[in-house]
């Protein structure tokens, strides 16, 4: 389950950024995680309960943006939307295909509370 070292990446990112702000936790998180990514989301929110656990995301909001999967046959140019990672291209059935967008996996934003006192 390749999630829970994702979910603990993710963390890692999350902790370097609190503490480079001066902030003990995160409040809310937001990542995009494309259908192409080879995330299982189930496994990726079983591995996000436990590997958040006594860190600055223990309480933190999560917000997960799918991004759909898209691609641009190499053989005759038709852009497609993509569920699977090999999908074909619909007009003329080619293998070759540019992934355009589907693929991605970062942390988008991080809200920390104000230090400011």
């Amino acid at each position: 389950m390749h999630e829970l070292s994702i979910v603990m990446s993710i963390v890692q990112i999350a902790t370097k950024e609190a503490n480079r702000n001066g902030a003990s936790i995160v409040d809310e998180i937001e990542l995009d995680i494309g259908v192409l990514s080879s995330v299982e989301m189930d496994s990726f929110d079983f591995a996000w309960q436990q590997g958040v656990k006594n860190t600055v995301l223990q309480h933190a909001v999560r917000q997960v943006n799918r991004i759909p999967g898209k691609g641009r046959c190499l053989d005759c140019a038709t852009e497609f939307p993509m569920q699977q990672l090999y999908d074909a291209c619909p007009a003329c059935d080619s293998q070759l295909v540019d992934i355009l967008s589907g693929k991605e996996l970062s942390v988008k934003t991080l809200l920390v509370p104000d230090t400011a006192s």
